[in-house]
């Protein structure tokens, strides 16, 4: 996305795995609807919604997302503009 650098994507990494949701919600700067749905308390699931799909586990992490009320727009699947941290390799 047009705010990747490889700082931010480390730092994003990081967030998600030591499932901190401040150093997240902070990286996020209120961007997108994500930032209104996750919250402290669901964030470690969000965080595993994330781990799964980097390890191609679509499926399992697409139906934690929607557990979340995180509809996948274009049915992409990879969380585009939604904050996972994840760019298109």
């Amino acid at each position: 996305g047009p705010n990747h650098t490889e700082e931010r994507h480390a730092a994003m990494e990081k967030a998600f795995e030591t499932k901190n949701y401040d150093a997240w919600k902070t990286l996020m700067a209120e961007r997108g609807r994500v930032t209104q749905v996750v919250n402290a308390q669901n964030f470690a699931k969000f965080a595993k919604a994330h781990e799964l799909a980097e390890q191609g586990r679509s499926v399992e992490a697409n139906k934690i997302r929607a557990e979340l009320g995180l509809g996948l727009q274009n049915g992409s699947g990879m969380g585009k503009g939604m904050g996972y941290g994840r760019t298109n390799r």
